[in-house]
């Protein structure tokens, strides 16, 4: 098979241009290769470009290509097998799943196909309704042939509240503990709503590491320097990387003074090991959810979207604050876009479910096994993530389970996405999963 036309979230070389959905890490794999990127140009949003060379200080600015939002680009691509030249059309859809995040719907001679990326548009969500205008304006009635869809939480399972409500819910928590200080993990970008409406509502500054700071004041957020501090003896809220917040740091925190720490997130964290460690005391009225993935040892979660359940006795908290669409808004989203076939971007994670099998009735192209079928005669048996079965009609059976060696660590986080991005190949089928 010839090497890649067009590549998104996948930067190795071969492919005649790149696109970058956001800047999270396990989306950015390759682009601090040694001596920076040279590969070819290299599509995002202007708030991406922005950021990227404080992450990726060797690439060459000369290669960006920023994308607006609602915006388009035309791209004249050379096929390596047959010599002809190929017209492609790319718009940037907004995913509102993290600052200068995008889709991007490709349009031309290689059909019309749809990568999510990331993405979460939430119910009553005016961002969401504009985008969702924005990319039926794109599409302008035609059929999308193959849709790549953001499938971290496919499961019905996972169906989380609207992010302002949980917000309340952090904000109620911290003020429920009036003599604690408080550590929320977050990621290097994402969830400054959050961390604003806790700042507003408790009229308190918050703490973030100096990376952190950067970060905001380039998003052009508290360029007055009003609400984000870097020292440590204005505010007892510190914003800190999602992977300090763990059972050890909280009880070497707490030997000091007294501290809890939440952790905002669609990802149930686990409640009870087989280990039989940090088991809470009391009855939690969440339901049961049991995950198996690829480490040893048996974790079994607790998880109720609307009563938060409180982790590990009277120190840590979590709560579904997602910025990724929940099942609910995955449905409605199919329904939206209703595509011949749908593939999920995450192709291997701790409870991977195929997209295909929950919605291959909202798919006008599908068979029986619930794997895409051939499209327009090409071979799509390497290309498609191999799909697990979960067709029992027991609700014993129907658990998902997650195998984890140890506890509330944010490996998982880590381990969530191995296989992500997607590259466009001068072939019939054209597209293929990394």
């Amino acid at each position: 098979m010839e090497e890649g036309l067009v590549s998104v979230d996948r930067f190795c070389a071969g492919s005649q241009a790149y696109f970058l959905t956001h800047l999270h890490q396990d989306h950015t794999r390759g682009l601090a290769s040694a001596g920076g990127w040279r590969h070819g140009p290299l599509y995002c949003s202007p708030t991406t470009a922005s950021l990227l060379p404080t992450r990726f200080p060797g690439i060459d600015a000369s290669l960006l290509r920023p994308l607006a939002p609602g915006a388009s680009a035309s791209l004249s691509l050379s096929s390596l097998t047959s010599d002809r030249p190929l017209s492609l059309s790319v718009t940037a859809i907004p995913a509102l799943h993290c600052p200068g995040s995008l889709m991007y719907l490709f349009r031309g001679d290689l059909g019309c196909m749809l990568y999510t990326g990331d993405f979460r548009w939430e119910r009553g969500c005016d961002r969401a309704r504009r985008a969702k205008q924005a990319l039926l304006d794109a599409l302008g009635g035609d059929t999308v042939d193959l849709l790549y869809l953001d499938n971290t939480y496919c499961h019905p399972s996972f169906n989380f509240p609207p992010r302002p409500v949980v917000a309340e819910q952090m904000v109620n928590i911290i003020r429920a503990h009036p003599d604690h200080e408080v550590i929320i993990g977050v990621d290097t970008l994402g969830k400054e709503d959050l961390l604003l409406h806790i700042s507003r509502a408790l009229q308190t500054k918050i703490w973030v590491w100096p990376q952190r700071l950067l970060t905001i004041h380039l998003l052009g957020i508290d360029e007055n320097h009003e609400i984000f501090t870097t020292q440590t003896s204005l505010t007892k809220i510190r914003a800190v990387p999602r992977y300090s917040v763990n059972i050890e740091s909280l009880e070497a925190l707490n030997t000091v003074c007294p501290t809890i720490g939440i952790i905002p997130s669609g990802i149930p964290w686990l409640l009870k090991s087989s280990e039989g460690k940090a088991k809470p005391k009391g009855k939690s009225p969440a339901k049961s959810v049991r995950c198996k993935g690829r480490d040893e040892g048996l974790v079994e979660m607790d998880f109720d979207p609307l009563s938060p359940p409180k982790l590990f006795d009277k120190d840590s908290y979590t709560l579904p604050y997602s910025e990724h669409a929940c099942f609910s808004e995955l449905e409605d989203f199919m329904q939206t876009v209703r595509p011949s076939t749908v593939i999920g971007i995450v192709s291997t994670s701790f409870c991977y479910v195929n997209p295909h099998h929950h919605f291959r009735h909202l798919c006008s192209d599908n068979n029986d096994d619930g794997t895409p079928i051939k499209n327009k005669g090409g071979d799509t048996a390497n290309l498609t993530p191999k799909r697990r079965q979960n067709s029992s009609a027991t609700p014993e059976a129907r658990k998902v389970r997650i195998s984890s060696s140890s506890l509330y660590r944010s490996k998982v986080i880590r381990k969530r996405k191995e296989g992500c991005g997607a590259r466009i190949d001068d072939t019939e089928e054209l597209v293929g999963v990394a």
